[in-house]
């Protein structure tokens, strides 16, 4: 059973060094890395149960989140047809699967494709979710492998359910008109606060706000020993935000970092991604102003990530407009864009469902449901140029033969 305040005290400890180490503030996308991937200690390195249908206290529970295959093995079943269909067109055997969680994904693809399949190889950088998998995967033997990076060429299909939105971002806050960074920085005492060349002052509703001998610098300070702090910087959402009002939002630089790494590396194959998040004229909405960092423990959410730090999931909604260009620069060519639940219908998952029980009935429509999973999760797929232009046509993904809505990226 993971022991959480000895964890959280040394995570907070290492993340606590870091920032004395980087000068004294360290950048949010730095601080959410270490939060979610330093080894042993980080959210998704340690040992907690993170996926399943119950938070702890319930009977079978004592998850985070679920995830789409947790809620039904059709979601594997149906995205399987898709698989199916990019396998063949690439001439490939292969799927790469990145951040594969439980298991529950790879386990439903693998008993669907059958011998379709030469090799799955799961790319993740959790130790204690790589174990895991390896026990629910045993019975398909060498088929299954693992890989801590990438090789130089890949050839297949690659996929990614709820993997972007766990890459660290960077927060953009515009000020009085001001565009600056927001880092963390380790949150002073009181008397302290007089050596940042400031004082602590009440705040309602944010903590405490920590006023700078030089320009305004604004502080949050939850009860976690950490503080955000913001400094101007150059940068700039992709989009100008209309309005003049404060503004928070992220960008997505090692999101899209990651679709190039994938276009440098794939040879010939696919991409599918799924994810929750919008296209660019929607993300950076003015409407959108406080941003769309969420926390995730026991399956309640909340927007404070520097609280409780290992102790919950930390992710950001998904600019699919940015990782489209990313993926289009990089010489990949956009297949197609649709949510989740259009994708899901295209590719049959209400097929042979005259006999299934209402219970399952009902995890299928949180998959679809506009109001469920259905319209926040979408679907980006890429293909490498030989294989998008196959015998003189374009190939046109099944998952996308109706609803496509690449035009809105």
């Amino acid at each position: 059973m993971t022991n959480f305040p000895i964890l959280t005290s040394a995570l907070q400890a290492h993340i606590v060094k870091a920032i004395d180490d980087a000068g004294g503030w360290l950048g949010f996308d730095r601080f959410m890395a270490l939060a979610l991937y330093t080894p042993g200690l980080g959210y998704y390195a340690n040992a907690s149960q993170k996926f399943g249908l119950m938070p702890a206290g319930v009977q079978g529970g004592g998850s985070d989140f679920v995830t789409a295959p947790e809620l039904s093995p059709r979601f594997g079943q149906t995205l399987a047809r898709q698989v199916a269909e990019a396998l063949k067109v690439t001439g490939t055997a292969e799927i790469w699967e990145f951040g594969a969680g439980s298991g529950a994904l790879a386990l439903q693809l693998l008993d669907a494709l059958g011998p379709l399949l030469e090799r799955y190889t799961i790319v993740d950088v959790s130790g204690s979710l790589r174990q895991r998998q390896r026990q629910r995967l045993a019975a398909f033997g060498d088929k299954v492998q693992w890989a801590s990076e990438l090789p130089a060429q890949m050839r297949g299909v690659v996929l990614g359910n709820e993997v972007l939105d766990a890459m660290p971002v960077k927060l953009l806050v515009r000020l009085d008109q001001v565009w600056h960074e927001r880092g963390v920085i380790n949150a002073p005492t009181p008397v302290a606060a007089h050596a940042y060349g400031g004082a602590l002052a009440p705040s309602p509703g944010e903590g405490a706000e920590l006023v700078w001998g030089g320009p305004a610098q604004r502080l949050l300070a939850p009860e976690a020993g950490f503080m955000y702090a913001d400094q101007p910087t150059d940068l700039r959402p992709p989009l100008e935000v209309a309005g003049v009002h404060d503004y928070l939002t992220e960008i997505h630089p090692q999101a899209e970092g990651f679709v190039r790494t994938l276009a440098d590396r794939l040879e010939a194959g696919a991409v599918l991604l799924l994810d929750y998040g919008f296209p660019e004229h929607e993300y950076y909405h003015p409407q959108r102003s406080m941003g769309t960092v969420m926390c995730h423990h026991a399956h309640m959410a909340d927007a404070d990530a520097l609280s409780d730090v290992g102790k919950k999931d930390v992710t950001a909604h998904v600019n699919f407009t940015g990782i489209a260009l990313a993926g289009q620069d990089a010489g990949l060519q956009v297949a197609g864009y649709t949510s989740q639940g259009r994708f899901l219908l295209n590719c049959g998952l209400l097929d042979d469902m005259e006999n299934a029980s209402l219970a399952e009935r009902g995890m299928v429509q949180k998959l679809v449901n506009e109001h469920e999973m259905g319209e926040l999760f979408k679907v980006i797929a890429f293909a490498t140029e030989n294989i998008r232009n196959v015998d003189g046509g374009v190939w046109e993904p099944l998952g996308f033969s109706a609803g496509d809505r690449t035009h809105t990226l």
